[in-house]
């Protein structure tokens, strides 16, 4: 049980990114659409995504995550759900700064969880 909460924050924040990737990004791909109508399609869409964002927060809070470690874990887990957008969806490739900046994040990552048990 104990094991299922800790991944709990984490898979939330998967489908939330997901959701807060397609309303970020996800016109980009209708740039033929009048902006007044992206925008609030992009709030329907980040309606859900909060509903994914706000749950996994309190989740991980309330089993001994800090505000700091739940930040970033957000966001290493928006590189690589956008990571998988820009290359499938907007058919942009990755390269090496990619994998830079993703490296750093994961450094990042260890600093924050450095001596949590």
């Amino acid at each position: 049980m104990a094991r299922s909460m800790t991944l709990t924050p984490l898979l939330l924040l998967v489908c939330s990114n997901i959701f807060m990737t397609i309303a970020w990004y996800g016109h980009l791909k209708f740039t033929d659409t009048r902006l007044w109508i992206v925008i609030l399609a992009s709030w329907g869409i980040a309606l859900v995504e909060y509903c994914f964002a706000v749950p996994a927060n309190r989740i991980g809070y309330l089993h001994g995550w800090s505000a700091g470690q739940l930040k970033i874990t957000q966001e290493i887990v928006t590189l690589l759900v956008f990571a998988g957008f820009a290359y499938f969806v907007l058919g942009e490739h990755l390269g090496w700064r990619h994998v830079g900046a993703f490296a750093c994040m994961v450094g990042a990552a260890c600093f924050m969880f450095v001596g949590k048990s």
